[in-house]
């Protein structure tokens, strides 16, 4: 069976797909992943065949997201659903994911929940399409009426008529690795399938590679906001404000910048605090004591998964928020509202989620559930009882 997975240019929105698409590749069936040509290096280095589309223009794109930080909260979510995914994403995807639906005639689509372009091509060529979500359902609920206006306006550029997008949105077939413990789903109306994204959590813990930094009798901080973070200019004093508060703290971080931030420019750099571009989560999460993040769904469920407890600081998209505070619900970790405006008291809560036992119970628990799931196949067979 030949399956297209679609996603936008993002770690966070890719990497909820590579586990689903792997088992489909070990189970037979023949993968290509429709992605902005400029995510061409993560594709391939997940080991996946390429089929770009066009990118959104950097200038285009980063006119939007300069705006955010002086928007209320609510606004800025509101611009973040409906202008960059719901329309800029949406729209430059469509017609290169059209001619590839066109050119080798997938038997299904799978896409991340925020790709849109794809929902439109599916379903303009009649192609079943499955959802594997990169959020949990109130994110999605909040989504909804968000990008309904965007959707209709691209109802219009696929030849749809007016509302088949939200009504084929709504419908769909969802793959989730959030257990119900986190999230019920109650939002979703069409089928639902939970499946264990990774092997179970809670593994040997082995050396992760990383060089040696600081004192190595101290706790382990892995600190990651995201792959495009760094490269936002309202941004731009994230990082400078982190290591600055995390200085001299009785901890040893790892901090990863991803796009648009070179560690070199945030010399000089506290003795307790290590700076790379990217480094494998995997292996950090195996070595890691607790988890600093933005609320991205990858290393949001990646540090649930492990069992580690977390500091999550929702910095521009409201799923961050969700997520942040799902966190700190579950009592797996704390939750700092304010964006950039929380960093002051960011060190203060790494200390709470590593002296207080019952973060990383909670969060061992979430673990648990999640290393009860299902494991990758059955994705597939859900995948495959949608077109058959």
């Amino acid at each position: 069976m030949r399956m297209l997975f679609s996603t936008t240019a993002g770690s966070g929105h890719f990497g909820p797909l590579v586990p689903v698409a792997r088992a489909c590749q070990q189970a037979g069936h023949e993968v290509r992943v429709a992605a902005p040509a400029s995510f061409a290096d993560a594709v391939a280095g997940a080991g996946f065949a390429h089929e770009p589309f066009a990118d959104v223009s950097p200038e285009v794109m980063g006119a939007v997201f300069s705006r955010l930080p002086h928007l209320p909260r609510e606004e800025a979510n509101q611009v973040v659903l409906s202008d960059v995914f719901g329309r800029l994403d949406a729209q430059a995807a469509l017609p290169g994911v059209t001619e590839v639906i066109a050119r080798w005639r997938p038997h299904v689509v799978v896409r991340e929940t925020c790709e849109f372009g794809s929902l439109a091509a599916a379903e303009k060529a009649g192609v079943p399409h499955v959802e594997v979500a990169i959020g949990l359902s109130g994110a999605v609920a909040m989504a909804r009426p968000a990008v309904a206006t965007a959707l209709d306006e691209l109802d219009a550029l696929a030849g749809l008529t007016t509302g088949t997008l939200s009504a084929s949105w709504a419908r769909s077939p969802v793959l989730t690795s959030v257990p119900v413990e986190l999230d019920d789903l109650a939002s979703a109306t069409g089928p639902v399938h939970r499946f264990r994204a990774e092997g179970a959590p809670g593994g040997q813990r082995r050396a992760a590679g990383l060089p040696p930094w600081g004192d190595p009798d101290q706790p382990l901080v892995y600190v990651t906001f995201g792959s495009v973070t760094g490269g936002l200019p309202p941004f731009a004093g994230l990082f400078p404000a982190v290591l600055g508060v995390l200085a001299g703290e009785p901890v040893r971080a790892l901090l990863t910048t991803g796009h648009g931030v070179d560690p070199a420019t945030l010399a000089p750099v506290p003795p307790n605090v290590h700076v790379e571009r990217w480094w494998p989560q995997d292996d950090v999460l195996l070595v890691a004591d607790a988890v600093v993040g933005h609320g991205g769904f990858g290393t949001t469920m990646a540090a649930l998964g492990a069992g580690l407890p977390q500091v999550v600081m929702p910095l521009f998209a409201s799923d961050q928020f969700v997520n942040a505070e799902r966190v700190a619900a579950t009592g797996a970790g704390v939750c700092l509202d304010g964006g950039l405006a929380a960093v002051p008291v960011l060190a203060g809560a790494v200390r709470e989620v590593l002296e207080e036992p019952g973060y990383r119970e909670a969060a061992q628990r979430v673990a648990a559930a999640m290393a009860a799931l299902p494991g990758p196949l059955s994705a597939v067979a859900f995948i495959v009882d949608r077109v058959t």
